[in-house]
């Protein structure tokens, strides 16, 4: 945003120096990016006469000039044609310095000594172009500074803008800042409009068929207007703030809208259907051809103004070519609307188009100032360009938008900005503002915000209103206060470091996959309808499509992460990950989010290398691992079942694991469906556990026992059991004896086929035996085998072979 300090000036007294007021904007959050002097270091440039000019001897387009500055006269050569004596007219002295590091010397121009030069305004860079040296008005004294003589020495403050501010998108909102800050009332233009003729109903129509997007609209008609150029006033204005300069009609929107911060728009009404103005969307595919001759193409929701037929603007955009402002225009309608922000935001992204008008919808306009901008212009119009102001305004307002009322707590403003400041202080800073305040009770103040804010919505938008003009740099620096932690782990917090310490030495590397997960991970984990991970967690704003409900298992994560992989040739993959799922608790607003420790095997068993045999992965490794997480935690008598397992996995090669009745987790192939689904053509073995619950049901630790110092013998038994009777069954049934000099049970052979029973199996087991008190004999041993095989008999049914 570019303002000047003149401009300014005019809205709000302020004798500020420039640095002043460049480090007071500052501070109010309004960041000066650039500062620049206009008619600075000019000062060596005076207000002359031309008392004589004739023409040069020795060159026929160059004058010789004699120059009064009021001292002294001066023998001057110029080569412009556009003035005769008795002008007057800007000479830059010698030793001036103008715009460009042009330095005015003294000098022979053919043949003739010239003593300083007569200038342009684009030679001072008052503007961009010009016709001729400058003529300047005849009351003006000679040999005063020409910029103190017009009043043109300005400074121009380029401020940069956060996109919430769209207030101070305009001269009078960082006037308002100022007057804000300096404890002063701001003065607001004077526009009083003189109506005449027909009312502007009999002279135009306004239709809004879409009022979500367009929430007001007004108008005016002004006719019997002379398209001309503007006066210097204005056109040096403009280009001071960074515009150039069109016609006066052109001109006269663009200034209300660097003055306002609101943009218009100026139809010649000629141009216009019947003088009809209907707002509605566009039609999908629709061509349309805009003011800088560019054909667009909108879709249905870009929102236009047209005619009875057809379009002449894309909705606080840009105008169209078709009803433009030309040399013979004489009737005009103005335009002064507030546009949906959204809206205006989609459609100058997608077409690519940023205008000065866009920018400020955007980001949010004010819908109130919509009739005194409009009054602003058209008094202006009226003025510069001689025209007639129907009686009335059209002003299309179905829904008008209420005033903001944000409940303000003196207190808490206090111990969040660390100040002591009083309500009634706080009050004055908001009246300052231009809110409105109402004392509920003490230190309880409802702040109503004006329109122009759209940035204010919380309590603690009005917090940062009371640090920023109460003034940062009067909050006092004060130590932290907060309690003092111990660095040391909590217990679930060192279980956790030892159980990714246990995976990595499994040789699992870990992923962290996101969060979120797309919907459709579930069907091609092929969950059915009732499954309770179906109940997910759906984001209010998605990034993207594919992370748009929170995960309620890690198994999708670690699915597309081992997709990846393989598709890089890392066939062999060991990867795990430790954190927490999202699952919906109907009726609870929270979800339950447990922490899982999942894990995914595939490939080879061992490293490719000259001595290890190509052994792919199979179930019982993914059990080894289980195994080994559950020996870490000290988690005794878990079973293994292949009932009730999740879908995803291969039938007859899976398992619960339980302790007892508590379900810790599940393991084993991944059914080749869901693996065909994520793109992975080799098996992969799958588990996790709730690690809560497996830390819930780890034994205390033990207590410490010395080795026997003495040799353990063992003895060997083989049985035939039921098909369906686990393993484990007859390890538990074992160790269930409680006899104190069984070391070990464990199975070491498994056989079907000849001589073994249609539905039976072999199984053999090796039982060790040691005493921490002597070296066992045969006949000690011996009777504690037979308990052993006893049992087996009795609860197993085992047959000893």
């Amino acid at each position: 945003m570019i303002v000047t300090y003149n401009w300014l000036k005019e809205f709000v007294e302020c004798d500020l120096s420039t640095q002043e007021l460049g480090d007071l904007l500052t501070m109010l959050g309004l960041e000066v990016e650039g500062v620049r002097e206009v008619g600075g270091g000019l000062d060596q440039v005076v207000v002359a006469v031309v008392e004589e000019r004739r023409k040069h001897p020795n060159a026929d387009k160059l004058s010789l000039c004699k120059v009064n500055n009021g001292r002294e006269i001066l023998d001057i050569v110029c080569g412009a044609q556009n003035f005769t004596a008795g002008d007057k007219v800007a000479l830059a002295q010698i030793g001036a310095v103008l715009p460009g590091d042009f330095k005015i010397k003294r000098s022979k121009i053919r043949g003739e000594e010239s003593c300083g030069m007569l200038c342009s305004e684009r030679e001072l860079g008052l503007s961009a172009e010009s016709e001729g040296i400058m003529i300047l008005p005849s009351d003006l004294p000679l040999g005063v500074p020409l910029f103190d003589a017009l009043g043109l020495k300005d400074t121009i403050f380029e401020i940069g803008l956060t996109p919430n501010r769209a207030d101070c998108l305009s001269v009078i909102g960082v006037a308002r800042e100022i007057a804000a800050k300096l404890g002063k009332r701001i003065t607001y233009p004077g526009h009083a409009v003189v109506e005449s003729g027909e009312p502007v109903t009999q002279k135009a129509t306004v239709i809004v068929e879409d009022p979500e997007l367009c929430p007001r609209y007004t108008a005016r008609f002004i006719s019997g207007c002379s398209i001309g150029p503007s006066p210097a006033w204005l056109v040096r204005r403009l280009e001071a703030v960074g515009m150039r300069s069109i016609n006066n009609v052109v001109d006269v929107t663009n200034y209300v809208l660097m003055e306002y911060g609101h943009p218009l728009h100026a139809f010649d009404a000629d141009l216009l259907e019947n003088s009809t103005i209907v707002v509605r969307r566009a039609t999908d595919g629709e061509v349309f051809t805009t003011l800088d001759g560019q054909q667009r193409t909108l879709t249905a929701g870009d929102l236009t103004i047209r005619d009875g037929a057809r379009s002449v603007a894309l909705a606080g955009i840009m105008g169209g070519e078709n009803s433009e402002i030309r040399d013979t225009t004489t009737n005009i309608l103005l335009e002064s609307a507030y546009f949906n922000p959204s809206a205006i935001r989609r459609t100058a992204k997608r077409l690519g188009l940023h205008t000065e008008s866009s920018h400020r919808f955007e980001r949010g306009a004010d819908v109130a100032i919509v009739t005194r901008a409009l009054d602003r212009a058209a008094a202006l119009l009226a003025e510069l360009a001689g025209g007639t102001v129907a009686a009335g305004i059209i002003d299309v307002y179905p829904t008008p938008v209420s005033h903001r009322t944000i409940r303000f707590r003196v207190d808490r403003c206090n111990a969040l900005l660390g100040v002591e400041l009083s309500a009634n202080e706080m009050k004055a800073l908001f009246h300052h503002l231009e809110f409105t305040t109402v004392t509920v009770e003490p230190g309880i103040i409802d702040v109503t915000v004006p329109t122009f804010r759209v940035d204010l919505e919380r309590e603690i938008d009005l917090v940062e209103e009371v640090a920023r003009l109460n003034g940062y740099d009067r909050i006092e620096t004060t130590m932290p206060r907060a309690r003092v932690f111990s660095d040391r782990p909590t217990k679930h917090q060192r279980m956790e470091r030892r159980c990714r310490d246990l995976m990595v030495g499994q040789g699992f590397n870990e992923v962290i996959t996101f969060s979120f997960m797309a919907p459709g991970a579930l069907d091609r984990m092929m969950l059915g309808p009732e499954d309770g991970r179906r109940s997910v967690v759906a984001l209010r704003n998605p990034l993207v499509d594919e992370q748009a409900v929170m995960r309620t298992t890690l198994l999708p994560g670690l699915l597309e992460a081992a997709s990846r992989n393989l598709n890089y040739r890392s066939l062999d993959l060991r990867l795990f990950e430790l954190r927490r799922v999202y699952l919906r608790v109907e009726g609870e607003q929270l979800p339950n989010e447990p922490l899982v420790l999942a894990g995914l095997m595939t490939g080879r068993r061992y490293p490719e290398g000259w001595n290890q045999e190509k052994h792919p992965l199979d179930f019982y490794d993914v059990k080894g691992v289980v195994e080994a997480v559950l020996d870490a935690f000290s988690v005794s008598g878990a079973s293994y079942s292949s009932d009730d397992t999740d879908v995803f996995y291969h039938p007859g090669k899976s398992c619960t694991v339980k302790c007892g009745d508590l379900i810790l987790g599940s393991l084993g192939e991944l059914h080749p469906d869901v693996q065909d689904n994520f793109g992975i053509d080799q098996p992969v073995f799958y588990f996790e556990l709730n690690f809560e619950r497996l830390l819930s049901a780890a034994r205390a630790a033990s207590a410490v026992v010395p080795p026997s110092r003495f040799p353990d013998t063992f003895r060997d038994i083989a049985i035939l059991v039921a098909d369906e009777t686990p393993a484990a069954d007859i390890v538990r049934c074992i160790d269930g004896l409680r006899i104190r000099e069984i070391e070990s049970a464990a199975v070491f052979d498994l056989y079907k086929g000849v001589h073994v029973p249609e539905g039976k199996k072999s199984i053999a087991v090796r039982v060790r035996y040691r005493s921490t008190e002597k070296t066992l004999s045969d006949d000690e041993v011996s009777p504690l085998h037979q308990k052993v095989v006893d049992s087996l008999v009795a609860k197993l049914g085992a047959t000893i072979r």
